[in-house]
């Protein structure tokens, strides 16, 4: 026989509960899919946040970029050639060079529209002329071979760094390094590889007949000498020239305190030196604190979605144990004339209570922590679970079975026991 009077009203409450095997299951299924939907709502929330903040923190969170866009104009059918000049200037560059104490690096891009092709195979891709200090401003390491160097761009060589992606699809089984590449109508040398801007793996590889993306990057003075300033594009019936300096210029500032006093200076400096819109300013600090800003949001709004879940499962909980009180009228008349007191009473219903939220909410855990499993393995979305998401869903199943089921016992503990025992 038990002798202490919790292991004996806790034993009495799983007895209980096992007499109605099938009820008590379909109960504890309330609590087990809210607390499987906190936790794996919680994991794929901060999954994409942290994929976000991954993507602007690859932009170089002490980075300003300033982009080159070309203005809106109207169409004109009679004109067969048109030549637009927007954007950043080489100018601009100077002054951000010359003015700005902040600026460690300043990095100058221009985008060429180029055939990059090694033997059959063939692509057009994103062909960079920058300088060598792009590597350390982005941050991006180097598979293989070197980066381009300031002597590249002293002697205007005829050398080029492919990404991951483009080395991959025109030398899928053997390495780019010292191979020449056809750029547009010359040959350059490959000198290095970097890698991808995400990490490497089979939901990043193009599928087949998919256009392979990825960058090529050439020093400046070689894109300007070979390809010059004039970009042509010859559509059907019309040719289109754009002659824009630079399409890029990154700014490394110093620390990230100057960063927003750093991007207030480049935008007044543009407003008063372009005469339109035809540029844009991306700070990826303001972003990732913007984004950090939308996940907490985010995550209120799922754990609210998911908590609907649980409260669901608590009503279910006091549902049936009212149902349960009923039942057992004449049990609680004979306990209480037998000397059972009234908080006698409503523990062994708060037992029952607690065994049916703590079963759901051990087993929740365990579904919940197999769901971003299953979206990992299926979708390309990497869920993040931290310890505090199952703590929480437990703490929230734990509490809202317990607070479900005060009510029945109290009621339980109230009945007149004489009234008890005349029930049929």
């Amino acid at each position: 026989m038990i002798k202490n009077p919790f292991l004996r009203t806790f034993s009495l409450g799983v007895k209980s509960l096992l007499l109605h095997k099938l009820r008590s299951g379909l109960t504890t299924l309330g609590m087990l899919f809210g607390v499987a939907s906190v936790v794996a709502m919680l994991a794929i929330g901060e999954g994409a946040s942290k994929e976000a903040q991954d993507q602007i923190k690859q932009l170089g969170s002490n980075n300003i970029i300033l982009r080159s866009v070309k203005p809106l104009e109207e169409s004109n059918s009679n004109q067969s050639t048109r030549v637009s000049v927007y954007g950043l200037t080489d100018g601009d560059f100077a002054r951000i060079v010359d003015t700005y104490p902040w600026a460690e690096d300043v990095v100058p891009v221009r985008i060429l529209q180029q055939e990059v092709r090694f033997g059959e195979r063939s692509l057009n891709p994103r062909v960079l002329a920058t300088t060598a200090k792009y590597q350390s401003v982005t941050g991006r390491p180097m598979l293989e071979g070197r980066f381009l160097t300031e002597s590249d761009e002293e002697t205007v060589s005829n050398v080029c760094v492919l990404d991951y992606e483009i080395a991959r699809y025109l030398f899928p089984f053997r390495s780019p390094i010292n191979e020449r590449i056809k750029i547009g109508a010359d040959y350059f040398l490959v000198v290095g590889v970097m890698l991808p801007r995400v990490p490497i793996g089979e939901a990043n590889q193009a599928a087949p007949g998919e256009e392979v993306t990825g960058e090529v990057i050439l020093p400046a003075s070689t894109g300007r000498k070979w390809f010059g300033d004039m970009q042509v594009k010859i559509r059907a019936g019309s040719r289109d020239m754009e002659q824009v300096d630079l399409h890029e210029i990154i700014v490394g500032v110093d620390s990230s305190e100057n960063v927003p006093a750093a991007a207030a200076a480049a935008r007044e400096m543009l407003d008063r030196t372009h005469r339109e819109r035809d540029y844009e300013i991306v700070v990826p600090l303001e972003l990732l604190l913007r984004e950090q800003a939308t996940k907490r949001i985010f995550k209120i709004v799922l754990a609210s979605i998911a908590g609907i879940s649980l409260l669901v499962g608590g009503i279910g909980i006091m549902n049936v144990m009212l149902a349960t009180v009923t039942e057992r009228t004449r049990e609680i008349g004979v306990r209480r004339a037998l000397g059972a007191k009234k908080r006698h009473i409503v523990m062994q219903f708060l037992v029952e209570t607690i065994v049916l939220s703590v079963g759901g909410g051990v087993l929740g855990i365990a579904l919940g922590l197999t769901i971003p499993e299953v979206v990992a393995a299926y979708t390309d979305m990497q869920p993040v679970v931290t310890p505090a998401a199952p703590i929480l869903a437990f703490a929230i199943s734990v509490g809202t079975g317990l607070l479900f089921g005060m009510y029945p016992a109290w009621r339980a503990a109230n009945m007149d026991p004489v009234e008890a025992l005349r029930h049929e």
